[in-house]
């Protein structure tokens, strides 16, 4: 993977380009062992201080959460990006709200543009974004290794930018703003929106790692979708309950009549929105 460029950014930090033709997958005239995928190799070679983002133009294996298969057409924002986070840290023992500051970060970077506030981007517990309530258009997967006192994290994200298939795409909703309000709002570009939706990213840790969930969490529940809502439980003859918000450790709260709030661990669960259902991922 040879290093083909250096360039500075603000703040003094430097950005590097590799060019990797190969996605995760391996061979036997690579020089990294088989089945690791380049980007672990380089992740754990960096210098502390330095962070890594695998941006890909077209994925051929994408993987959602539970294995399930990732669509991953051209016109999608793919990237993968390593943070390190400390364990004695807010987010640290926290780590479960990781994937709620990707997916808000994704709907921060469109919905801050001057002029494009309106666009209904929302975010779905716990790691989807939607248009309205009505269909997905990206979603995040996190992976997390701890190492001494460090984690480690990998977040796989994918949104549609320009692409209306296999569901709809962030410029469709501007081309249909345009029309329903007479303006001239500019499609965004793939590269623009990773470069966005990373630096809001950093703000939102930044803010978190300073004042915890209080920090991001007004934010998040401007964006998402949920509330208000009744939801089944386990099964669609499954107990009645309405959600409430997310706890302190980023796990969905809802209350069950009778029963007072309980936390849904994201982890293994699924909220089916055309069910209005929250299910179990092993059923």
């Amino acid at each position: 993977m040879p290093q083909r460029a250096l360039c500075q950014l603000p703040g003094g930090r430097q950005a590097r380009l590799w060019e990797v033709h190969r996605s995760c997958g391996t061979s036997e005239q690579q020089s990294t062992p088989r089945g690791v995928p380049p980007c672990l190799v380089l992740m754990f070679n960096l210098p502390q201080e330095m962070d890594l983002i695998a941006i890909a133009v077209r994925q051929t294996q994408g993987k959602g959460r539970g294995g399930n298969v990732w669509l991953s057409p051209v016109g999608c924002a793919l990237s993968t990006l390593h943070v390190s986070i400390p364990l004695c840290s807010q987010l640290g023992q926290r780590i479960p709200f990781i994937q709620h500051l990707v997916s808000l970060a994704v709907v921060e970077s469109v919905r801050s543009i001057p002029g494009y506030q309106d666009i209904d981007l929302r975010v779905k517990w716990p790691n989807d974004i939607y248009y309205s309530d009505l269909m997905k258009l990206g979603g995040v997967l996190v992976n997390s290794t701890l190492m001494g006192d460090t984690f480690h994290i990998l977040i796989g994200y994918g949104f549609n930018v320009n692409n209306s298939n296999p569901t709809i795409c962030i410029n469709d909703l501007i081309m249909e703003y345009n029309k329903k309000n007479m303006t001239k709002l500019r499609s965004l570009t793939v590269d623009y929106l990773i470069a966005r939706s990373v630096t809001v990213l950093e703000r939102l840790i930044d803010i978190f790692q300073e004042k915890g969930p209080d920090g991001v969490l007004p934010l998040y529940y401007k964006y998402w979708i949920h509330a208000g809502r009744h939801v089944r439980l386990w099964s669609e003859e499954g107990p009645l309950a309405w959600i409430v918000g997310i706890d302190d450790c980023g796990f969905l709260q809802v209350h069950e009549e009778g029963k007072g709030v309980e936390s849904v661990h994201p982890d293994g669960n699924s909220f089916d929105m055309l069910k209005n259902l929250i299910i179990s991922k092993q059923q």
